[in-house]
Order: C-alpha cells, then structure tokens, then sequence
C-alpha cells in the first residue's frame, strides 16, 4: 500500500485523493480550511458530485482515507504528493498561481525524505519548472525530489467514473524515472500513458480543452446559420458526428460553455500566446462567440414577447453550468439573468441542486422549490440546464400555469413540434423554427432555369 498525499480538496483534489484511495492506496487529503476538513471528517462533501460522498465514506470507513490541515502529518512516510489546488484567473486571464506557490513552499518546509510532486492543477506552460525553483529555494535542508505534471481530464457530473475510466493518462518530467513510477500508480485504470516532457504535459491540458471550447463555440455559430436559413441545427450535428474526423461529442447547440475549466483555460491560453508574441485570434473567437449566446437568447425571448421585457416574469429552468453539479462559476444563467434584469423583466428560478449557491451570487431572484410553482404566472420559461428532469415535467400543466406560453429552450430538450402542438409559443437554438419567409435567402441566387447561380 503506497501513501499519497493530496493538497487541496477542492473539486480535482478530493475526486483523485477518493480515487486512489479506491484502488487500495493509503491517501490523506490536505487543505488549509479547517471547516472544510472537519466537515469531510464527518463525511459532508464540499460540493455535489454524483457518487463522491459514497466513496468517500467508504474509504474512510477502510481506513485508506484520511484528512488534515496538517502538512507535516500528510508528507510524512509519503512517497507521492499530488497539488491540486485551484488556480483562478487573474486581471487579464493569466492563472493565478498563488496558491501553487504556497502548496510547493509548504511541501519544501515539511519534507523529510525524498518526494514525487505531482502537479494536477491546470497550470500554464513552464510551471512545473518553476514549481521546481520554488521547492528548492524553500527547502529546509537539500532533499532530492521531483517534479512531474499529470493533468486532470475529468469532467464535472461524471468526475468519479472519468477518474476510474480515463481515456489516457498524460505524464510530464525531466525526471524518466519519477515519471514511470507515477504511471505505476495509473496502471490498475488499465488506460494509455502517455509519457513526455513537462511543458509538454502541460500544453496538452490547456489544448485539449481550448479545442473542445472551439467545437461548442463551432456548432453555437452554426446553430446562427441554422437560424437565418430555416435548418436544424441537431439534425446537421448529427450528419457532421458521423464522420470520423469530427465526431459527435461537444456538437450541441446551445447557451455556450462555463463552468471552472473551458472559460479560464482558454483566456489563460490566449494570455500566454500574447506574453510570448503570438496574437491567438481563433482563441478570442471562441470567447466571443460564447459570451454572446446568453446575450442571444435574452434577445430571442425579447422578441416573442413582442419586443419587451419591460414587467414580464421570466423563469429560468436549471442555474448550475451543466446538469448533474451545483458548480455555478462561469454560469450562463448568470449572465442571463442580469440582461433579463437589465431590460426589465422580474426573474424566477429553479434548480434541483444549485439553488443555494446561486443565491449567494444572485440573491436578487426569486427562487421556487419546483418547476411548476415556478411557472405559475410566468410569462417566458428559459431552459438554461438539461437536467433530466426537466425533459419529463408535465409541459401541458407547464402550458396551463403560465401566464403567456413562451419557451425558449437553451438546450435543445424539446421536440420543437409536440411544443407547437401544445400551444407554446417555441424556439430553440438553430432548429430554423420559423423558416425564412424569403424563398431564396440572402447569399443564393437563382436563373430561371433553377439552377444555383
């Protein structure tokens, strides 16, 4: 049984210390909130994440699972010390990486004994070098150690069966060795290792996700296209996800990525391109792109309520960024509910399981404890979150309670013609509902014989 240490038990830290604690490791998972331990001691998770308390409690039960605040406690006898801390961005989308720094120089001060670091926070490239600079300038006596970057790939809602079923693992080090004996550690996931050099393992983080970014932000400004020229926009992502090449996965139309990873990875990435001279034009795209879904789909509201929001009661169905979480950072439901807001319009809300760190960020809403006391009265419903629940409510009550039948649905849970045939008055995101009145958009042109000119 190896000791592991982890620092930081925020949503990386906590998921990977239950993890390995899983696999038959002995970890103990470090954060400097007291409150935070004391409540994971009682076994109180921190955030929702399906299936987390369970292995948590479980592991702890076995006695493979401990926690402290405790450096010096957690390193001792430790052959591995993962950082996992967050690392939120700054003025200008650059990672803040304060909290690397103090986790690095608390590990230097506290350690006895030779150490593989392992860095699991998603940091800019060139940090672990510097992570290696911090550890030796801290130390208390020279203590060999080194440094190895392994970058997380889970996705929040699935994160304990993305950690037990990973599609690869990435390595990074200047140190073969080191690196090999963190993959030993992987091996029970019986995935692909990847071993390469740390600024190596450290782009591939921060590419793979700008790319998924730029997939969502590909198909939303389709979705646009889709729009204007009365096509479906599920339908095309379908045709598109057939071809090997492309793929179906993040092809869904909607209000556009959040959440802690896409957004502040890619400012983070196009922050770095500047530093060094490169001016990431595609990166800033997918931003823009992004930022304007939410502005979007206030203004698709505006106009089938006639061209105001001015007094009208919206409601907005799921607040969390993405279904199965309570995580709100980077939320379009944030955004959208500001511009409703803005334009004058008395918002609802309703979420199964964000409801209460959304009032923390939004305390000016009124919140309701179901989808149907939510809708009595409304006049528009948004879906801003594809819960699963939502794709079974009794929408013919929905149609019932509210005040004037509108839905936009953000997400593209709704087969838009049962909607019309209920009586709402529909939209989706690029499903062409209604189709151009003018037989030939603007763009085509056509002779007489018919023939595409």
């Amino acid at each position: 049984m190896r000791k592991i240490a982890v620092i930081g038990m925020g949503y990386v830290g906590l998921v990977t210390a239950a993890g390995f604690a899983d696999l038959g490791n002995r970890v103990v998972g470090v954060d400097i909130d007291e409150n935070k331990i004391e409540k994971l001691r009682r076994g109180e998770m921190p955030f929702y994440e399906p299936g987390l308390e369970e292995m948590v409690c479980r592991n702890m039960d076995m006695g493979r699972l401990s926690f402290t605040t405790s450096y010096a406690e957690a390193l001792d006898g430790a052959e591995f010390v993962f950082i996992a801390v967050g690392t939120p961005p700054g003025l200008n989308g650059e990672a803040d990486l304060r909290y690397v720094e103090s986790a690095a120089r608390s590990i230097a001060e506290h350690m006895r004994h030779p150490l593989i670091i392992v860095n699991k926070s998603t940091v800019p490239v060139g940090t672990g070098d510097w992570v290696t600079e911090v550890v030796k300038k801290h130390q208390k006596e020279p203590i060999p150690f080194a440094v190895v970057s392994c970058p997380e790939f889970l996705r929040e809602g699935s994160a304990i069966y993305d950690f037990m079923n990973p599609h690869r693992i990435v390595l990074g080090s200047t140190n073969r060795e080191a690196a090999e004996k963190v993959a030993q550690l992987h091996l029970p996931l019986r995935a692909p290792i990847m071993i390469t050099d740390i600024r190596t393992a450290e782009m591939i983080k921060y590419a793979s996700n700008a790319f998924l970014a730029t997939k969502i932000s590909f198909i939303n400004e389709i979705a646009n296209i889709c729009e204007a020229l009365g096509a479906d926009v599920k339908e095309v992502a379908v045709g598109m996800g057939y071809d090997p090449r492309i793929g179906p996965h993040f092809l869904e139309a909607g209000l556009g990525f959040g959440g802690s990873c896409f957004p502040k990875d890619v400012r983070a990435l196009a922050y770095a391109a500047e530093v060094m001279g490169r001016y990431p034009q595609l990166l800033y795209t997918v931003l823009e792109i992004n930022e304007d879904r939410r502005r979007m789909a206030v203004q698709r509201v505006k106009e089938m309520l006639g061209g105001t929001l001015q007094g009208h009661i919206v409601g907005l169905l799921g607040l969390s960024f993405k279904p199965n979480t309570d995580d709100m950072r980077e939320a379009p439901s944030i955004d959208i509910a500001r511009y409703l807001r803005e334009e004058g319009a008395r918002v609802r809300a309703y979420d199964p399981i964000a409801m209460e760190n959304a009032k923390r960020l939004m305390p000016d809403l009124e919140y309701f404890p179901d989808p149907y006391s939510m809708a009595e009265g409304a006049d528009a419903l948004i879906v801003v979150t594809d819960w699963n629940e939502f794709k079974h409510l009794d929408m013919a009550r929905i149609k019932r309670l509210m005040r004037r039948p509108v839905l936009y649905d953000g997400r593209n849970i709704y087969d838009p013609q049962t909607m019309f045939e209920l009586g709402f008055i529909y939209r989706g995101v690029g499903r062409g509902y209604p189709p151009p009145e003018d037989p030939n958009p603007p763009g085509l042109t056509w002779d007489k014989a018919g023939a595409q000119g």
